[in-house]
């Protein structure tokens, strides 16, 4: 924004100390760094409004684009569809021969994978010692 050297703000610290004074020195730094606060909050939100507008410029050309795109698709199928209006297209349930044929076809049921079991909560006993003999 601006450019501002290390010299040059030295220079400016120095005339302000002297214009000023020591004394009212922090109650200006404090008036400054307020009205720094504030330029930088409008700058902020200015910069946050521009931003929304190309965002929603951009939004704009985007859906111009899909629009188009979406009409050449639209006309596109269209033609096709209507080059190939002699040939059969099938939007509905089979034709009456060929649901005959496929009820007499047996159908094969499929059947889930069985359940895996779950462990039983019963401990499992301990093996049994051998019995020991008296001699």
């Amino acid at each position: 924004m601006f450019d501002i050297g290390a010299a040059e703000l030295l220079v400016i610290i120095i005339i302000a100390v002297l214009v000023i004074g020591p004394k009212d020195m922090p109650l200006a730094m404090r008036h400054a760094g307020r009205w720094i606060g504030k330029v930088r909050r409008v700058s902020s939100h200015f910069r946050t409004g521009i931003d929304a507008m190309v965002r929603e410029a951009e939004l704009e050309d985007m859906e111009k684009k899909w629009k188009a795109q979406n009409e050449e698709i639209m006309k596109r199928s269209a033609t096709e569809v209507e080059s190939s209006k002699d040939e059969p297209l099938m939007t509905g349930p089979p034709p009456a021969a060929d649901a005959e044929s496929a009820v007499s076809e047996p159908l094969k049921s499929v059947e889930p994978p069985p359940a895996p079991q779950k462990p039983s909560p019963v401990a499992p006993t301990p093996p049994e010692a051998p019995a020991e003999t008296k001699e």
